[in-house]
Parts: C-alpha cells; structure tokens; sequence
C-alpha cells in the first residue's frame, strides 16, 4: 500500500513542525531518520489520522487521508511511541479488546490472537497481566495488535528506544518480515535500526526533507570525508569544536577518533571506509551548511 505525500506542512501556532515535505513510500521497510524534534512523530500522526494537516495532501492506497479516513483506519497498524496498555488485562484479554474494536467476530479474534501470539513468542505469556512485562515484550505485544485485522499499513514510532540489544535484534527482524506482503513506515533516530531493515530511508531536519532515497545513497553522502586518527585527550575539545566527531575510544592513553570531515583532520587523519552512520552525519552538515549560506 503506497504512501504519497506533497508539499505537505504543519503548523502548530507559529511553530512549524513540518515544511513541504513530498515523500513517496512504497511497500517494503521505509526508514524515516532525524534526530528528535524533527517532525518524525508529527508526520506518523497525520499518516495515521489522528492530526489534520495544514496544507498539502497525503494519501494512503489512493485515498486521502483527511477525506476519507475511515478508509486509511480499515488498513492501518499503528505502533506509537508511548503505548498505553490496560495493566491488569492479560495479553490476550487485551488483544481481544482491540480486535473488538477493529469490528472483528469473535472467530475471527479467537482465530487471528492465537496466531499472533504465537508469531510474536508471546503464547506463554499470554495469560500474565501485561503490567508485568518486560519493554521487550510490550513492544512485541504492540506488533500483534497492530497486526489485528491483517492490515496493509504498519506504522511503528521509535520502536527500539529503551530495548536491550538482543530484543532490539528481535524486534526489527520481526518488522523486517512482516514488511515483505506489507508497507512497513519505521520511524526512529538510530541509524542502526535502517541500516539493519530498511531498504529506502528519508532524513528529516527541522521539519524538511534533507534526503531521500536508499540506505546506500545516503552512505555515498560521505565517501572520501571519513577520517580516522590518533590524539591525545587535551585535543579532543580543539577537534570537537571544529569537526564532526562520530565515534571515539581510549586505547593505552590516547584517543582513536572517526570524524566526517572534508579535509583531513589536524593534517593526521588516515582514511576510513564510510558507514550508514557518517552518511547520515554528512547528510545533516550539507544541510546545516546550506542553510548558513542562505541564513
């Protein structure tokens, strides 16, 4: 199910959180990066209806989503940043609640919870009050609702924030296949989320669109300016101040250091292979750089 977006802003008073953002989403895992505050959970929210838009036009499956809503809703999973949960239900109590207000029957519930429960390895859980579980395992208990009535659309906001490793590997895997008969729209700040899922990724800045395009393009953004190098601590603050540093660590009293530069660093740095990482880190400095040029 595409996702077709244009020229599309959000104002909230003066402030606005979204500045003509045109994106096309098609199905697979579609990576939406940024850092917070950049309009990420504004854009889920008018994708999934819950916000009007100020101007421009989104649709869903061809519909638009301010004219016809209900239609968006009949194919939507919707995983937000902050999922409220019913504490003293159990799991299946919970996801039979949720079926019911899909409209689903009660085969259809009895039939589709079981199968989920089972898909998210929540099946010996399932009669534990969900305000005993784990981030891990409200996460995956928030796929399964949103997989209730096989929607066509999943839209997941920040969903590895405050995972530990191992459940965050879990999680995108899971997303990752349920994304090959689906659209899967992945909204996050870890670079490490698309990078392991997605295989078309937009960067969004301050309410706009600084990227578009696939995980490898954005890589490209900086080839040739990832440098690595060698310092002593006291200069760290001298390099920090003038480059961007990606990653640093102490080794037998020194620093080893990766910057996304376009000259060498302090004239010492030796070159290094570019990650999705620095690519992301090189897209947002060209950004930044524009906007000066035409501040």
């Amino acid at each position: 199910m595409d996702i077709e977006i244009e020229h599309l802003v959000k104002d909230f008073g003066r402030v606005r959180a979204l500045d003509d953002v045109s994106l096309h989403i098609e199905r697979g895992m579609f990576g939406l990066l940024g850092p917070n505050g950049a309009g990420k959970t504004t854009l889920m929210r008018i994708i999934t209806t819950l916000l009007p838009l100020t101007s421009g036009q989104v649709k869903v499956g061809g519909k638009d989503v301010m004219r016809d809503p209900g239609f968006v809703r009949r194919h939507l999973g919707y995983i937000p940043q902050d999922f409220g949960f019913y504490r003293s239900l159990n799991a299946y109590e919970l996801l039979d609640y949720i079926g019911t207000m899909k409209g689903l029957s009660r085969a259809e519930r009895q039939r589709e919870i079981s199968t989920l429960l089972e898909q998210v390895n929540l099946t010996k859980d399932a009669k534990r009050r969900v305000g005993g579980y784990s981030g891990g395992m409200k996460q995956r208990l928030g796929i399964a609702q949103a997989l209730l009535g096989n929607p066509q659309l999943i839209v997941v906001d920040e969903p590895t924030a405050g995972l530990d490793p191992e459940e965050r590997i879990r999680f995108r895997n899971l997303l990752t296949h349920l994304s090959g008969q689906r659209t899967v729209l992945l909204s996050t700040h870890i670079v490490a989320d698309i990078e392991a899922s997605c295989s078309a990724v937009a960067v969004l800045k301050q309410g706009r669109v600084i990227f578009s395009g696939t995980p490898d393009q954005l890589l490209r953004h900086a080839e040739g300016h990832v440098w690595q190098l060698e310092i002593e601590p006291r200069e760290y603050e001298t390099l920090e101040s003038a480059y961007r540093i990606v990653s640093s660590r102490a080794v037998n009293g020194h620093m080893q250091v990766r910057v996304v530069a376009r000259e060498n660093p302090l004239k010492r740095g030796a070159p290094a292979p570019a990650g999705l990482e620095e690519g992301y880190i090189a897209a947002m400095s060209r950004a930044e750089e524009k906007e000066m040029r035409h501040a």
